[in-house]
This record gives C-alpha cells, sequence and structure tokens, in this order.
C-alpha cells in the first residue's frame, strides 16, 4: 500500500509539473486580439481577475480621474500605489527581484519606463490602437507607450511680467531685468541636455552657465512646486515647465501662463503592464484603456494625449529619447547640477 500510495503521488507530481510547463502564456493570447473582440475577451478575464493594481507618479487627483472613469465604465476596482518615478522604479525592481510581483500595471515618465524595460519587468504590448497614435509614443521593443506628451515651454507668472517683455529666444535671459527673476526645476536634466545638444553642446552650457552667473537661478524641488511658486509671484519667470500644469492653474484662475522658445522640448509619460502581472487581463484592459477612453479625459484635464485622432500634436516639437538619455549614463545630470547648482541662488 505505501508503495502505491507514492506511485500515485509521483505521477500527480507529474502531471502537476507537466502542466505548469504547458501552461499557456496568458500575454500571448491578449496580444493576439484585435477588433471588438479584444475588449470582450479582456473584459471577460478581467472580472475573473477581480481588478488590478497600478503603481503611478500622477497626482492623485489627475490619476483619480482615469480610475473612477475606469471602474465605472467596466465595474473593476483598481488599486492606486502612489509614489514618485524613482521610488515606483525601487519598488518595481524590488518585487521582482524578490518574486512577490503585486504590481499590474505601471503609470510613470518614461525615464523610469525605460529603465523598468531594461530589467525585463515589463511585458511587449500589441494593441490595434497603436495606429492612431504619434509615432513618438511608440518604442521600438513595445515594452511601454506613451499615453500622454509631456511638453516644456517655459512659464511665467502674468501679473509680474507682461507677455510683450517675454524674451524671443534664451540669449534674452541675459537681459539684467531677468536678475533674480528665474528658477529651473531640480531634476530637469533629461529635458536640459537633450536641449543643449540640438543647440550645440558646447554653446548650450556656455550659454546657460552665463545666464546663472549674471542674472542667478533658483533651483526648486517639483514641477507642481515649481508653478504654485509662479502663480504666488515668488517665481516671476520659470524654465522648462510642465504646459499642463500651467493651463490647469489657467484654467482655474490662476495668473499664470506659458511660452516658447526653441528648440522645444517634449517627452513622453506613458504605461506599461508588469511581465508578471497578477491581474494581466486587467492590466491590460486598463492599458487599452489610457490609450482610448482615457486620451478624452486628457484633453479635457488639459494635458496632450499621444493619440493623434484625439488632438493633433502641435508642430515643432523635439522629442526625448529616453534610451539615449540612459545610455549616456549621469553624464548630462553632472552637468546640469554644475551648471544650476553651482551659482544658483
Amino acid at each position: 500500500m505505501p508503495r502505491y500510495f507514492a506511485y500515485a503521488a509521483w505521477l500527480a507530481l507529474c502531471a502537476f509539473a507537466a502542466r505548469a510547463q504547458t501552461a499557456p502564456d496568458p500575454f500571448t493570447a491578449i496580444n493576439a486580439l484585435q477588433g471588438p473582440e479584444r475588449t470582450e475577451r479582456l473584459l471577460e478575464g478581467a472580472k475573473k481577475e477581480g481588478g488590478l493594481t497600478l503603481y503611478s507618479s500622477a497626482t492623485l487627483e489627475d490619476m483619480n480621474i482615469y480610475i473612477a472613469a475606469f471602474e465605472k465604465k467596466y465595474g473593476l476596482k483598481a488599486r492606486l500605489w502612489r509614489g514618485n518615478s524613482e521610488g515606483i522604479l525601487q519598488r518595481a525592481i524590488s518585487e521582482a527581484r524578490a518574486g512577490r510581483v503585486e504590481l499590474d500595471l505601471v503609470e510613470t515618465g518614461g525615464s523610469a519606463l525605460e529603465a523598468l524595460h531594461r530589467e525585463a519587468i515589463l511585458q511587449p504590448i500589441n494593441a490595434p490602437v497603436f495606429a492612431d497614435l504619434a509615432p513618438q509614443a511608440l518604442t521600438p521593443h513595445r515594452g511601454w507607450t506613451a499615453t500622454r506628451i509631456q511638453i516644456q515651454p517655459n512659464g511665467y507668472n502674468v501679473n509680474l511680467v507682461k507677455r510683450e517683455d517675454l524674451p524671443k529666444s534664451w540669449e534674452d535671459l541675459l537681459d539684467p531685468k531677468w536678475k533674480g527673476k528665474l528658477a529651473v526645476e531640480i531634476d530637469d536634466s533629461h529635458w536640459w541636455g537633450p536641449m543643449v545638444e540640438i543647440m550645440g553642446e558646447e554653446r548650450g552650457i556656455r550659454l546657460f552657465r552665463d545666464i546663472v552667473a549674471k542674472n542667478g537661478v533658483s533651483v526648486r524641488k517639483g514641477h507642481s512646486l515649481l508653478g504654485s511658486l509662479t502663480a504666488s509671484g515668488e517665481v516671476p519667470l520659470a524654465l522648462g515647465i510642465y504646459q499642463y500644469r500651467y493651463a490647469q492653474m489657467k484654467a482655474a484662475g490662476a495668473p499664470v501662463d506659458y511660452f516658447y522658445l526653441p528648440p522645444v522640448m517634449a517627452h513622453g509619460v506613458g504605461a506599461g503592464v508588469s511581465r508578471k502581472a497578477p491581474h494581466p487581463y486587467s492590466a491590460a484592459l486598463f492599458y487599452d484603456f489610457l490609450l482610448t477612453d482615457g486620451q478624452k479625459l486628457l484633453v479635457e484635464n488639459h494635458a496632450t494625449p499621444s493619440n493623434i485622432k484625439v488632438k493633433p500634436l502641435p508642430p515643432g516639437l523635439n522629442f526625448v529619447d529616453f534610451g539615449k538619455v540612459l545610455d549616456g549614463g549621469d553624464k548630462w545630470e553632472k552637468l546640469f547640477r554644475d551648471v544650476f547648482f553651482g551659482r544658483a541662488r
């Protein structure tokens, strides 16, 4: 009798191992879905999973708009963990290395998403909606996709700076009238570095060194804070701001506006699905939602969608290549800190 039970246990173990080896990858099926059937099948699978967990660096106010609309449309619960891009990157990597993944979908800046792709944490996704997106929104590896385009012009307080007095070029910021009136965000090397490359590295670095030396540029932590300080008048003119944030404040009655100085930089803020997502169908459904229904919500919230059928992109944008940024290491971060921190006040 003991031999019989041992043999039965061995057969059961072999059967389990065989099933584990032949278990289909859910993303193979998900990526093959096309047309109306895609949403139907994703929703069918998502209802069995009971919702998803997403990590986002967007403000709670902004992200809750999309979560509420998703939950209302599909009757699924989206659980949110919010942190900055660096915190999300560290948490996702720690989970993956520990083998205890909670993450289904991540929504954050392109630099962190590209890093997550390189850590093999994100699952390449193919979706029919890709045909409607701006080419710059798509990554070659499809590990993540830009859901919105972050345009970075310059912002100002309309009570302190008249529009006719705004600089027409970066060189105009050498004028003494800007002394003590300029500010920049502390971690904006990913905006500044690629822009300086377009300007000509040697010329661009020298120009900004001169601007800082002659007129000073205060360094502030966080684009939201920089916007608030511009609205309050503490920062009359802010460099490399997030356009959507100033558009939101302006619509709410704050005394702010924005203007462009070429070259105008933009970068993708996007979403990626975890390769080990506990709820893969829910994750893919939310991913598709961000690139379809969510695009209209972006416009209503004064952001720039990546779906050009919803709203075309402004002309003349220069896009940051985050793969190139990561390959360049910390070169631009060091230069940014040297130029702005060394003489910033």
